[in-house]
């Protein structure tokens, strides 16, 4: 009797532990979701900061250089087309709260699609839009995007967006992040300088920052 009945506590302070156990993993997994990311060039990163960290679901965006091959490049060697890196963001989203695609359709209506030299008043291959996708998924629907702009007939030019695997990412300079917070005015003039702010308006109905 007596060993069945330590048997049985056993049993219960075993399954007790197992309870809590499973109790805090859940706990554990909805503070800590599960989380996955985009890397998006559109032309300066300063512009591209905003639209995305306004949505639901975007955990944070970093303005930084992608697509070259010098390691730790800076934004002056980035700016003089040395190091073949392009100004770009990289956002970590929550997948429950936002999906891949409406991070695509946020990105396509902060460019000119259509301009394979840059974007706007920037110039040169630092300044070209691409998406470089993470995985097979992002790839498809990235095209899918692509095509369905590209048969629209909304534009008389071809889509000169790439779609291009995704590389080492390296963070901008600290003065960077957050510009727009951090510089409204100037980025503002900036913004509506480039030719950005009209064009998006006018093409996309995208409201300003």
């Amino acid at each position: 009797m007596r060993i069945n009945l330590f048997k049985l506590i056993r049993l219960e302070s075993i399954l007790i532990i197992f309870i809590i156990f499973s109790f805090l993993n859940i706990l554990h997994s909805e503070e800590n979701p599960k989380t996955e990311t985009a890397i998006f060039a559109g032309g300066c990163f300063w512009c591209m900061e905003g639209p995305f960290e306004k949505l639901p679901g975007v955990i944070s965006v970093i303005s930084g250089y992608t697509g070259g091959k010098e390691k730790n490049p800076t934004y002056e060697d980035v700016g003089y087309g040395r190091t073949g890196h392009r100004e770009s963001v990289l956002i970590t989203f929550d997948p429950k709260k936002i999906d891949y695609a409406k991070l695509l359709d946020t990105y396509w209506r902060q460019i000119d699609p259509t301009d394979s030299g840059g974007q706007f008043a920037d110039r040169g291959n630092q300044y070209r839009a691409a998406i470089y996708y993470k995985n097979e998924a992002q790839k498809k629907l990235a095209q899918e995007f692509k095509d369905k702009i590209g048969a629209s007939r909304k534009f008389s030019s071809p889509i000169a967006v790439e779609i291009l695997p995704a590389s080492e990412f390296y963070p901008a300079e600290e003065y960077h992040q957050d510009y727009y917070k951090k510089n409204p005015s100037h980025y503002k003039q900036y913004r509506k300088g480039s030719g950005r702010e009209d064009y998006v308006k006018e093409v996309w109905g995208t409201k300003s920052d």
